[in-house]
């Protein structure tokens, strides 16, 4: 029997995730230089850090969610330049997985398995409007099939705002950074990266750790 679920979100729930997965990634930045460099570069961070939590709009419910949208990508862009510009692409992983850990206690399991992993990728594609559906969605086993990033569209309009991008490519931390999540909730992650007629997708698996 197929479990009911909904990635439907309010414009304050949309906001309160952006702030959720900015917290993530920036406490698993904070997090990867204390255990991997030992403090490494921390007058630099702190200075980032600055950036990243400047003019932030507010955190009530009129909070808009296309406010907290812009934070969250322009403090994932100084984010991936600080650490590319550091440490090399290399060190992407090592982030995402610092992230994960940060991510394991503070993403609520909902009690629907392997499917709660997935519905929170689904929530992210949610956020920028991709095109995507969930083709299993079982406590043993899930999977989501999104044919249509639209990462790739924004990261364009943000261009054009004059953010500047270290990655050619958003799958260059978002795959490491999807795939740890759902390593840390307990579970064996496995994804594709597919380019169709929508554009560029992926699909992910999670399914119960044997």
């Amino acid at each position: 029997m197929k479990q009911k679920y909904s990635t439907d979100m309010t414009p304050s729930e949309r906001a309160a995730l952006w702030r959720q997965r900015l917290f993530e990634a920036e406490a698993g930045l904070t997090r990867y230089l204390t255990e991997t460099r030992g403090g490494q570069d921390i007058d630099d961070w702190i200075v980032v850090r600055s950036e990243i939590f400047a003019d932030l709009p507010g955190t009530g419910t009129g909070a808009g969610a296309d406010a907290w949208q812009r934070v969250f990508f322009r403090a994932q862009a100084l984010m991936e330049r600080f650490l590319v510009s550091r440490y090399g692409h290399g060190e992407l992983a090592a982030w995402a997985r610092a992230g994960a850990e940060v991510h394991r206690y503070v993403e609520p399991g909902q009690g629907r398995g392997a499917l709660d992993p997935v519905l929170r990728v689904a929530r992210q594609a949610e956020l920028y409007g991709s095109r995507y559906r969930v083709t299993e969605d079982g406590a043993e086993r899930a999977e989501l099939e999104i044919s249509h990033c639209a990462i790739w569209d924004y990261r364009e309009l943000a261009r054009a705002r004059g953010v500047r991008l270290t990655l050619a490519s958003p799958c260059e931390y978002c795959v490491h950074a999807i795939g740890a999540n759902i390593a840390a909730k307990g579970f064996t992650a496995r994804h594709e990266l597919t380019e169709g007629p929508d554009g560029p997708g992926c699909v992910w698996e999670a399914t119960c750790a044997a």
